[in-house]
């Protein structure tokens, strides 16, 4: 499979080494010194292109590469309250494929299965309450992060007792701490740390009067992200429209 890559960061290196190891090729690499190689023959000779970059690029990265005639893999957060609505339109009416997730991870795939089933069961039981903590590097720009509103959206949607998610306390890298987390009884708050250079800590906590049950996926570093961008960029090759992890896992379904 021919790969173009559209930002060249830790994660845009790190998932490099993975397709290539797994047999394919990298046939472009767009980064923010050559930002014209969209129309360039090379990139679309590309079969897939992935793109890891920020909020504020994603959007006009995923349409030129759209507009190029290649199907992209994003895992850009920060973006799609505003634009998503727009990409699925794209996708069904134009004919062009975005296989998008907050996080391409197979653990945080698994975590999220877990987390569903225990919302489901939690909601038998209302002596329980519930938050959740996010950490991650210092130089991610969104806060709460994308898996951490997936996951959220997910409790909400299975937890009668909370109709939405809420910002809760942002611990900056300097350790400032602005926010809150006091909130409705029917809001969940999401909570975020930045510090170091943690690649993702998601924690979700139950806690009553009797006991507390924790439910937290520490990723270690990038290469599981890494891999499972490359495993949906080679079933996004195959597919076509919107796409995403529970087409790739349908255990998520």
């Amino acid at each position: 499979m021919k790969i173009a890559l559209i930002g060249y960061g830790k994660m845009g290196k790190e998932i490099e080494k993975i397709a290539r190891s797994r047999g394919h090729e990298i046939v472009s690499i767009i980064d923010v010194n050559n930002p014209d190689d969209f129309d360039t023959p090379a990139f679309r000779t590309a079969d897939v292109a992935i793109e890891f970059t920020n909020p504020a690029a994603a959007y006009g990265n995923c349409l030129k590469a759209m507009t190029a005639g290649v199907k992209v893999v994003s895992g850009s957060t920060g973006w799609m309250n505003e634009h998503g609505d727009e990409m699925r339109r794209l996708c069904r009416e134009q004919g062009r494929t975005l296989f998008w997730s907050s996080n391409f991870s197979l653990g945080v795939a698994i975590f999220s299965a877990v987390n569903k089933y225990l919302a489901k069961i939690m909601n038998q039981f209302p002596g329980y309450d519930v938050s959740m903590t996010e950490t991650h590097h210092v130089h991610k720009l969104d806060a709460p992060s994308g898996t951490a509103i997936t996951l959220a959206e997910s409790i909400v949607e299975h937890l009668d007792r909370k109709t939405r998610w809420v910002k809760g306390t942002l611990q900056a890298p300097d350790g400032t701490l602005s926010g809150t987390t006091a909130c409705a009884a029917d809001e969940l708050p999401v909570s975020s740390i930045r510090r170091d250079e943690v690649p993702g800590i998601h924690t979700i906590r139950y806690e009553s009067e009797a006991d507390s049950i924790i439910l937290t996926h520490d990723a270690k570093n990038r290469s599981g992200f890494a891999l499972g961008a490359v495993l949906a960029a080679e079933y996004t090759a195959q597919h076509t429209g919107w796409l995403g992890m529970e087409d790739l896992f349908p255990f998520l379904k």
